[in-house]
């Protein structure tokens, strides 16, 4: 094997590409000490697959990669080419197409050494038996570096035979002998390997075996079952099929019941209908009843205050005439004890004259006051006889409703007893029938006879079921309306309480708008919904306070929609409201919603019933 060129390129000291040529015959390098001789075998030694970092004289294989100077960087990568002339055609047959042989290795920090032949990457085992084929390699005797002569002189016989193989140039036979070993030890290895997963496969085949047994038992025992399924479906589906046409049959009945029922039940909602058509005057009656009781109420309260400011004013006239007695009795006695002094009982005559002279027009007006109290008395007297005719008419009509009650229980219990009745029709009917049957022969007339009658009662006793449900319903209804009643005197009680403190004032904060408005009759539900709490705000002279202020009249009024009745001729309003009253329109109350969609910016529409549509 003849080397013709060694490249360096960042490998130790070389760390520019450098270019050593190997000629024929005997090429020398000659130096100083650290000029990187020794780096030169080195480096043939590591391009021919020297893999220990102790050959290289460093702790590791990427010690080789030029670490840097103080005037160079470091290099990332070191590379070593090696030229081989093959001209005589000596080499491998895998690399013998070729005149030169050019091998590279390449090593890069962090990732390892790379070998490439011609152009080809190979793997170091490749290149380290190019080398011994050749009876060469990174650890021949013949590459001789410092020390290795008296290494060979000291040597053991084994490695005084290894210099002697590669003499003779069998060192690769010997190599490849080595490989063969390890490959048949590898080959060993898998054989014994291959007789553990045999075993393993038997096991395992006989795992599958009772495997198998089991799955056709349970093929088998799945075929049973299958059978004995389909049996109990189809006896569960016979079962299904009887209780189908019994239920079909069931609900034949039922709908036949229904049937009945509905026309029971289109009775009753015709009895609903009439009871609910007599109804709204009943309401109306209790509305006008309740109303009339408030408003006697409200002067019976009146009445009232005025006969205590009467009696008031009554008692200290009273008290004040007591004592004018008390002063005239001590004046006359202090006249009589005066007879010692003539003067002074003229003056004190004298002052009496004077305190006589107002006693008379001071009675006077005290006999009008009374006669006034008197009146008034009498006035009250006959409010409350009023009030107390009013109280009577109410007391009749609840009496009227007791009495209706009163005779929805008669009917009840009459209906209960036309029930009993008919059961115990049905009961001597029911006795009767065995001793029809045991007589059928002698006495067909007398069954058909107790026939007709189990019958007759059986209708008797619908008839008295049907009389009894009806009188509940009239009770329940009669009920119904009484609470219905009850309740909307208890509405318009809270609504009068509720105008009455709506219309109160507080001192000092001026007239109200309430006071300054005329409604006609009909309307105020209608203007409650279009000012609401509004109704309540004082009317101001100055801008810093809060409440109704006169402003100036648009030019031209938006104009209501068609339909709709401007509410300002219902309601006598001062100029102040024309703003807000010109923008609300009265409609009937199943209008409203239809017509909201059509007002415009700050309009209303209101109903007489006290609905509220505004334009947002």
């Amino acid at each position: 094997m003849r080397f013709s060129r060694l490249r360096l390129n960042g490998f130790k000291s070389f760390v520019d590409g450098t270019d050593l040529l190997i000629e024929d015959g005997l090429t020398g390098v000659v130096g100083p000490n650290g000029c990187g001789k020794s780096n030169l075998l080195e480096a043939l030694r590591w391009v021919m697959g020297e893999n220990r970092p102790t050959a290289m004289r460093g702790g590791g294989m990427e010690d080789v990669i030029f670490a840097g100077a103080a005037t160079r960087p470091a290099r990332n990568h070191a590379e070593v080419t090696l030229s081989i002339d093959n001209a005589e055609r000596l080499a491998p047959a895998a690399f013998n197409d070729a005149d030169t042989l050019e091998i590279v290795r390449r090593i890069t920090r962090d990732l390892g050494s790379a070998y490439r032949l011609n152009g080809r990457e190979v793997r170091a085992r490749d290149v380290q038996m190019l080398f011994a084929d050749a009876s060469t390699g990174s650890q021949s005797p013949a590459l001789v570096r410092q020390g290795q002569i008296s290494e060979l002189i000291n040597a053991k016989p084994t490695s005084r035979r290894r210099i002697l193989e590669e003499a003779a140039g069998i060192s690769g036979l010997y190599q490849r002998r080595h490989e063969a070993e390890l490959k048949l030890r590898g080959a060993e290895q898998n054989l014994s390997r291959v007789d553990d997963v045999v075993e393993q496969q038997a096991s395992q085949l006989a795992t599958l075996a009772r495997q198998a047994r089991t799955a056709a038992r349970y093929r088998e025992i799945g075929e049973s079952l299958r059978a004995a399924e389909g049996l109990l479906l189809w006896l569960r589906w016979n079962a299904a099929e009887t209780m189908r046409s019994a239920a079909e049959e069931e609900l034949r009945d039922m709908a036949q019941a229904a049937a009945r029922a509905d026309g029971i039940a289109g009775k009753s909602v015709e009895t609903r209908a009439a009871a609910e058509a007599a109804l709204p005057p009943l309401r109306e009656e209790a509305t006008v009843a309740g109303a009339v009781l408030n408003r006697q109420e409200a002067e019976r309260d009146r009445l009232l205050d005025q006969e205590k400011r009467a009696r008031g004013a009554i008692r200290s006239l009273g008290a004040r005439i007591e004592q004018l007695d008390r002063d005239m009795e001590r004046e006359g006695v202090l006249d009589r004890d005066a007879g010692e002094t003539m003067r002074a009982l003229e003056a004190e005559a004298a002052e009496l004259a004077q305190a006589g002279q107002g006693h008379d027009a001071r009675l006077a007006q005290l006999e009008a006051v009374a006669r006034e109290a008197g009146e008034i008395l009498t006035e009250a007297e006959r409010a409350q006889g009023q009030r107390t005719e009013d109280t009577a008419r109410l007391a009749a009509r609840h009496q009227s409703a007791q009495r209706l009650v009163a005779e929805a229980k008669t009917r009840i219990s009459k209906s209960a007893e036309a029930a009993e009745q008919a059961k115990a029709q049905l009961d001597q009917a029911s006795a009767a029938a065995p001793q029809a049957e045991a007589g059928l022969a002698q006495a067909s007339d007398a069954e058909a006879q107790a026939k007709a009658a189990a019958e007759a009662a059986e209708t008797g006793l619908a008839q008295a079921e049907a009389s009894r449900a009806e009188a509940q319903a009239a009770e329940a209804e009669t009920r119904a309306a009484r609470a219905d009643v009850e309740g909307e005197a208890k509405a318009l009680r809270a609504e009068v309480a509720g105008l009455a403190r709506l219309v109160e004032r507080s001192d000092g904060d001026g007239a109200q708008l309430l006071d300054l408005l005329q409604v006609e009759p009909g309307f105020e539900k209608a203007l409650g919904a279009a000012l609401g709490d509004d109704l309540k705000a004082p009317l101001i002279e100055s801008r810093g306070a809060t409440g109704w202020a006169e402003l100036p009249g648009y030019d031209a009024d938006q104009p209501l929609p068609e339909g709709a009745e401007p509410l300002r001729r219902a309601v006598a309003a001062p100029g102040l409201l024309g703003r807000r009253i010109a923008q609300v329109g009265v409609v009937a109350q199943d209008q409203g919603a239809a017509l909201q969609a059509q007002l415009k910016p700050g309009q209303r529409l209101v109903s007489r019933e006290g609905d509220l549509w505004r334009w947002d």
